[in-house]
């Protein structure tokens, strides 16, 4: 309803607003740090009332949602799961459920948070579905788009969206409510939400992603632009998936004006729901991108043409607080006034050329279920390019500038440079070694954390697992280890510095360069490709090198033999740019990579600092020990405490 005000004339519009406390129990069982924590909602919360939103809209309470509509789109072992996790029964058991899957950890609060985040988002839908509200924002955690029907990861414990969806088309259809548009803004693809509606004309599922060709969280196929549903959905999903990182407003208005709103248009939904992440802001950690608030204000008020204004957003990711906090109130405001926020405004020339290649890719895949993007795009669109100075001082946080801008380097210098060409004379250039390269196996000996499989095939593959604050971009050649043995070398492990990107607070693990018959260290060899170990070192040191050469080539590989180690300048001041031979093993070389003797003895000497592993980060290795059957969980837990206790 909407109402006129007697003093100026404007439409007020009615936009409700939910926020409970109450989601700030779930937390990390530790108190560890982790991106996905309770400060996110209330900062925001604090910059709605500091602005005085919050006092312009209709406040409502959440209430916890109800098993039967969870499990109109989770299995009952899900269900149960969540349900129970809080219970005393499962006080030792969390941690070890946690680690069997993807991105999540658990504690007391987890079960009430995650059915209240899911409650708050079905009473959001039916209050606007009703008409009590022409709009709402639901700012809800743990977040949901990434859980899949029997499975929450990647921060995701239900689905939130999903299941109001669900609820608007199954359970109240005297709503009126027979088509929705989900669109997923978050810079991650939502592989949950796009499964629960696969087949289901009724939802149109569009998301805007960073894709990496694949190598980006959830790091799968997923988020393809190939990815169009089946049977009575076909045609009714939509990816746009993002080449790399940095992509801004002028990324995101074009994929608006030139596939959303064209298809929202034949599509004429009747609600739309906002999987609202904001990690594709400006300094966001784990994003990358540089969407601005007045960005994401301009996106919602060209969404609110359609459905009548009906549109709820629920909050997803969004890592940095200010950001995070900005760009809320940025949409809460196109809510209130009806109008983007006052900002600049950009024209196509700003967008990436990568940008007008995907738009077209996606157009001529879609134009078979959707007319309207058939057309081609006018040529003075795809001659248009941003200039390289256009992110060149984009953030002003010095810690989260070097973070973003060094994850970008990586995914950079994977993503731009496929092997199937068709992007340049650079790319042809690095397909040169990639495919000789290719050719080559090498076993990469690992001491540390990428003892653990599944964590070194976050390199391998991309993505993360439990305790990493980030994803790894993965490698170009995805395919898995040829082989993986176990062995033990006379080198000496220990812990050095005090923080890493990866794991937060502790020490990271190094192998002593130079042997000893007094010393003994477990390794893991994975039989991999010296292309995928370029890759895998460029990973390891979070390096900018763009990859029109190898790190690391064949006649190197020759050289170490009787050189024993080779430093890669290129690579300083990564901490693991001394690349060391270890022997071999059925006459292939096994390589390692660590810090150099001068570093040995700054941790010796005190210059640099020895610190023992953090929890996350102990636990790693412990579990690469024991999944390996290497050794005990006793003998593994007494090994890492002797390497972190024993003075270098």
């Amino acid at each position: 309803m909407e109402v006129t005000t007697e003093s100026n004339d404007q439409v007020r519009r009615r936009v409700g607003l939910v926020f409970d406390e109450r989601m700030c129990k779930h937390d990390t069982p530790d108190g560890d740090d982790h991106p996905e924590n309770p400060n996110r909602i209330r900062a925001i919360w604090k910059k709605l009332h500091d602005a005085g939103v919050v006092d312009r809209c209709e406040v409502f309470s959440s209430k916890a949602a109800e098993d039967k509509y969870l499990l109109s789109v989770h299995s009952e072992g899900h269900v149960g799961l969540i349900r129970n996790i809080s219970s005393k029964q499962y006080d030792s058991k969390r941690d070890r459920i946690a680690s069997r899957f993807n991105s999540i950890y658990l504690n007391k609060g987890s079960s009430e948070a995650s059915y209240l985040a899911a409650g708050s988002v079905i009473e959001a839908v039916e209050r606007v579905a009703k008409g009590d509200l022409n709009s709402a924002f639901a700012i809800v955690r743990p977040p949901g788009h990434h859980a899949e029907q029997d499975e929450p990861m990647g921060f995701c414990l239900f689905n939130n969206v999903a299941i109001a969806a669900s609820y608007l088309l199954n359970e109240t259809p005297e709503l009126g409510v027979q088509k929705i548009l989900i669109v997923d803004w978050d810079v991650h693809h939502g592989n949950g939400t796009q499964k629960m509606f696969w087949k289901d004309s009724r939802v149109l599922f569009f998301s805007v992603h960073r894709h990496d060709f694949g190598c980006f969280y959830p790091a799968n196929g997923d988020g393809s632009h190939l990815m169009v549903g089946e049977g009575p959905g076909t045609g009714y999903n939509i990816n746009v998936p993002w080449e790399h990182g940095r992509c801004g407003d002028s990324d995101y208005f074009a994929v608006w004006d030139y596939i959303l709103i064209p298809v929202a248009k034949e599509f004429n939904p009747d609600m739309i729901i906002v999987s609202a992440g904001f990690d594709a802001a400006v300094n966001d950690p784990l994003g990358g991108c540089c969407v601005t608030p007045y960005g994401y204000s301009v996106m919602l008020r060209k969404l609110m043409e359609f459905a009548h204004g009906k549109i709820v957003l629920a909050l997803e990711g969004g890592y940095n607080l200010h950001s995070l906090a900005n760009s809320v109130l940025s949409c809460l405001e196109v809510l209130l006034d009806g109008k983007p926020i006052a900002g600049s405004s950009q024209s196509y020339s700003y967008t990436f050329e990568s940008t007008w290649h995907v738009i077209e890719t996606v157009r001529q895949k879609m134009s078979t279920y959707w007319p309207s993007l058939a057309e081609e795009l006018p040529k003075k669109l795809m001659s248009y390019k941003a200039p390289p100075s256009q992110f060149s001082d984009v953030n002003s946080d010095s810690e989260t500038e070097n973070s973003v801008e060094l994850a970008d380097g990586i995914i950079k210098s994977l993503a731009e440079l496929k092997v199937d060409g068709g992007h340049g004379q650079k790319d042809n250039i690095s397909s040169i070694w990639r495919l000789q390269l290719r050719k080559i196996n090498i076993w990469y000996a690992t001491y540390g954390s990428n003892m653990l499989k599944s964590r070194f095939l976050c390199y391998i593959k991309g993505g993360q697992v439990e305790g990493m604050r980030s994803p790894c971009s993965g490698s170009i050649d995805r395919s898995p280890p040829k082989e993986i043995m176990w062995t033990t070398v006379p080198h000496r492990l220990f812990f050095g510095r005090d923080h890493t990107q990866t794991w937060g607070q502790g020490g990271a693990a190094f192998l002593h360069p130079e042997s000893s018959t007094k010393d003994a260290a477990h390794i893991c060899l994975y039989k991999i490709t010296l292309e995928q170990f370029n890759d895998v070192l460029l990973q390891e040191n979070i390096s900018s090198y763009d990859m029109t050469s190898p790190l690391f080539d064949e006649e190197a590989v020759t050289n170490i033999r009787n050189q024993h180690s080779v430093c890669l300048e290129v690579l300083k001041p990564g901490w693991y740019h001394n690349v060391v031979y270890l022997g071999e093993e059925q006459g292939i070389p096994i390589l390692t990579m660590t810090c150099e003797l001068a570093d040995v003895e700054g941790f010796r000497s005190g210059k640099l600092p020895s610190v023992a592993p953090g929890k996350a980060y102990a636990n790693a290795l412990i579990r690469g020990l024991v999944e390996g059957k290497r050794l005990s969980e006793t003998e593994a837990t007494a090994y890492v405490a002797e390497a972190a206790a024993k003075q270098l």
